[in-house]
């Protein structure tokens, strides 16, 4: 999938070259099963995904089992792939998916179901079940959205519903111990409806009213009318990566995550997630510190982020968080919060937060009368919310951003008016405070999801979602406040696959062929191509959107995600009846029935740990040395931007511990000096670069170590000690020699041409700048030319090789990118003597 042709080519290629630091590949022939992680999303976004993570480590633990990853290639690379004909495959090994037994897919969200059809189809793998044979994968799905994986049930065999560390390897056991066996498909179907959480879709078939509503979900075995979710009991006991993945690029989380807990009591009755992970579990704050320390240790990352459903619910938050930022103080380690729900902020809390964040800070009031955060059950009143701003601003923030829904049930203008009022009132809070401070307000459309208490209630139309949204839009302008929404047509889709039934399924598949992919990235959203394909399969969008009736069969029914359907029918009483339903964490148990008080419980975290500090790394002082790198960087490494190149050598000096010293200031950097950038897809030999430290070091030990931790296609060629006033390398280098092979291409004249550019005083050039086309004058970059063993070596002051070698062989930039330009060699000035 990623030949060189097609990565010099296309945007980001570093999407597609695998290799990263904590990456894993076995030899196919020492394992039973091979599993591919297919993340529906781009690789930035998958590579932040920490389920994914999780189940990349619980796998290859494993000695049998090889776990693999893929991601869903942006357009671009879709396009050059069916062009080339060439198969989606694997990063760690290149191998089509086709090839391996499973191929799993994380559903995180409705609209990345045409990601998973378009990454099926380019792994040249059919997409319905009943067109696979034997010789095929078997495809699985989990996640969220497998609590109701109708809409993609003709097209899976399985979903594994619940916490999946322990469950994957359960289930690659019992495919390994069939196919040893030499079982039929019909004799690992038997097998596998018995491994806890395994859902089955031919194994219950369903049927339907003359009105459409669903008649019933019937199980072809007796003994198994509801797939059980499955649950990871005791979460300081499970498995985490302790030696996470390092992706060259940035991706949307760019940090090491530490999932702190799983589960949430609070009881939103909005909130899918509040209900299919119940119940809390935290993990113990030892466990989390060790953790954090091997990830940081073996990743290089200068982050960490504590993640949970609400993170300010942590039994231990604020030890946990205080012995955080005295234990990396010296190291330069941000610790963030990404989840703190306005009930459990302290002042204490939000002040260990500004320490490391002062950007923006997020509240989700969700409903903006205290009507309706009665009726979801949020928990808090607007002077909660209000006393949180005041603190906020009054600690340095200067922007605070709103969370709200609209949509709710029973919702009324008042409640619309609601959300404008409560937003002016928190910038009002601002008042007062040193700079002022600013709201923004983010409204999205409400959308009833499977096993909640809402999962009865209407969405709001498409028209009803745009009127609301344009009141809101104008009212807050009023107010000199600022809207931000989920596009209306999104919210529509995301709805009716939310709460749809297998006969979505040809829909999906018709979309699919109408071009619909990163249906969840509004610039690729195309929703005339999904009311074409609702039309022509004959089914009405709007019949998903509707409200249930309570004694309806809905298409989710089988799907036991451990709390009766009882339960969500008195809590949705409660909401009418606007009653408030207190956290179990804090008062007497909800009766939700998801625990049983044996296995499955709440379980918290100690929270007063006692938790010691290390020795502090040492701090920077006065003394200033500095080393001179010479790297090369070649093969695949040449696709790595130079960015790119500066995070992963910054990355490999933390992770062999390297004394770097750091700039002054509010945020602190790394000193390092890069040469000019290396254009993508140019290797070179001959990178310098200056790296600063406070304590002088064994100049080769260090080489060495740093050898050792960079990616494969960089490497080290030298590291000398250089006076700490040396200039840096930008500064040093006079010019730089490139060699451009030569090898099948007509060169003619060359040599003339050569001659003729070197004796002319000017030379210009055409080049596009953006929309514009500039004149360019390259004649002035040129030192030296010369053809040299079928190549020829250009010494450069400054410019691109690629532009000037496409200018002096007279080829297009893109054919130049293909013929291998290395930069070989750099002249550098004679250095002084400096006196210390």
């Amino acid at each position: 999938m990623n030949s060189c042709d097609t990565l010099l080519h296309i945007n980001r290629p570093t999407r597609y070259l695998g290799g990263e630091a904590g990456s894993i590949c076995k030899d196919p022939s020492t394992v039973d099963i091979r599993f591919a992680l297919a993340f529906p999303d781009t690789y930035e976004i998958g590579m932040s995904h920490i389920g994914s993570a999780i189940l990349y480590q619980a796998l290859n633990q494993q000695p049998w089992i090889a776990a693999e990853r893929a991601y869903c290639p942006w357009p671009d690379m879709i396009e050059q792939m069916r062009a080339d004909q060439a198969p989606l495959a694997t990063l760690e090994s290149q191998t089509p998916l086709a090839e391996f037994d499973l191929v799993g897919f994380s559903l995180q969200y409705e609209l990345s179901y045409t990601n998973v059809l378009t990454m099926l189809n380019l792994a040249g793998i059919p997409l319905r079940r009943d067109q696979r044979s034997a010789d095929h994968p078997l495809i699985i799905v989990g996640g969220p959205c497998a609590y109701n994986p109708e809409p993609m049930a003709d097209f899976i065999d399985m979903a594994l519903i619940g916490d999946g560390e322990e469950a994957v390897v359960e289930l690659c056991a019992a495919i390994r111990d069939s196919s040893q066996a030499g079982e039929d498909r019909p004799q690992l179907l038997e097998r596998l409806r018995h491994v806890e959480g395994i859902y089955l879709p031919e194994l219950f078939e369903v049927s339907y009213q003359d009105d459409g509503r669903l008649k019933q979900i019937q199980p072809r075995h007796a003994d198994q009318p509801k797939v059980k979710r499955r649950f990871i009991t005791d979460l300081d006991a499970a498995i985490y990566p302790k030696e996470p993945l390092v992706p060259f690029m940035h991706t949307v989380h760019d940090r090491v995550a530490l999932e702190i807990a799983r589960g949430c009591t609070r009881g939103c009755r909005f909130c899918q997630a509040g209900y299919i992970y119940r119940p809390v579990r935290e993990r113990q704050a030892e466990t989390v510190v060790n953790l954090i320390d091997s990830a940081l240790r073996h990743s290089g990352y200068d982050e960490v982020s504590l993640l949970s459903l609400s993170s300010g619910d942590y039994s231990a938050i604020e030890p946990l968080l205080k012995n955080l930022m005295a234990r990396y103080a010296n190291e330069r380690v941000a610790v963030s919060l990404p989840s703190l729900r306005v009930g459990s902020l302290t002042d204490e809390l939000i002040e260990e937060v500004r320490k490391v964040r002062k950007t923006g800070f997020t509240l989700a009031p969700e409903a903006g009368t205290e009507r309706m955060r009665q009726l979801i059950n949020k928990g808090i009143e607007a002077q909660d919310l209000l006393d949180t701003a005041r603190t906020i601003y009054g600690l340095g923030w200067r922007l605070i951003k709103l969370y709200f829904m609209m949509g709710l049930p029973t919702e009324s203008r008042e409640d619309l008016d609601g959300i404008v009022s409560l937003s002016r009132e928190v910038k009002r809070c601002a008042r007062g405070t040193e700079g002022g401070g600013d709201v923004n307000v983010s409204v999205s459309t409400f959308i009833p999801k499977a096993h909640t208490p809402f999962q009865w209630e209407a969405q709001l139309s498409l028209e009803q979602t745009l009127e609301r949204q344009h009141y809101l839009r104008d009212e807050l302008k009023k107010k000199k406040l600022r809207l931000k929404w989920h596009e209306a047509e999104l919210s529509y889709m995301e709805g009716v696959l939310a709460r749809g039934d297998r006969r979505l399924g040809k829909v999906l598949e018709r979309a699919v062929e109408l071009g619909c992919c990163f249906d969840g990235w509004r610039e690729h959203f195309h929703f005339d191509r999904w009311q074409q394909a609702l039309s022509e399969c004959g089914i009405d969008g709007d019949f998903y959107l509707r409200q249930r009736q309570l004694d309806e069969v809905l298409p989710w029914d089988h799907i036991d995600c451990g709390i009766d359907k009882s339960f969500f029918i008195q809590e949705r009483d409660n909401a009418l009846a606007l009653h408030y339903t207190p956290d179990c964490r804090h008062g007497k148990c909800s009766q939700c029935g998801v625990c049983d008080f044996d296995k499955v419980k709440m379980r918290y975290a100690d929270p007063q740990p006692q938790l010691a500090i290390p020795e502090p790394a040492p701090q920077q002082g006065e003394e200033r040395y500095k080393l001179r790198l010479r790297l090369h960087k070649q093969e695949m490494a040449r696709f790595v931007s130079h960015l790119e190149f500066m995070t992963v050598l910054q990355r490999a000096l933390r992770r062999i511990g390297a004394p770097v010293r750091f700039s002054q200031g509010f945020h602190p950097h790394p000193r390092t000096s890069f040469p000019d950038a290396l254009p993508t897809g140019v290797q070179s030999i001959a990178e310098v670069v200056d790296v600063e430290m406070f304590t002088e070091i064994d100049t080769e030990q260090f080489r060495q170590q740093l050898a050792d931790e960079l990616p494969n296609g960089f490497g080290i060629e030298s590291a000398q000690a250089v006076h700490w006033r040396t200039p840096s390398p930008g500064a040093c280098i006079i010019t730089s020699d490139y060699q451009v092979p030569l090898d099948n291409l007509e060169i003619g004249d060359l040599n003339e041409r050569l001659q003729r550019f070197l004796d002319a005083e000017h030379f210009v050039v055409e080049r596009q700048r953006g929309n514009k086309t500039i004149s360019v004058d390259l004649r002035g970059d040129v030192e030296q030319l010369r053809c040299e063993d079928n190549a020829l070596i250009m010494t450069l002051t400054k410019g691109s090789p690629i532009v000037i070698a496409g200018a002096l062989l007279d080829l297009d930039t893109d054919k130049v990118r293909g013929l291998g330009i290395c930069k070989i060699g750099v002249h550098l000035i004679e250095l002084p003597e400096f006196e210390d």
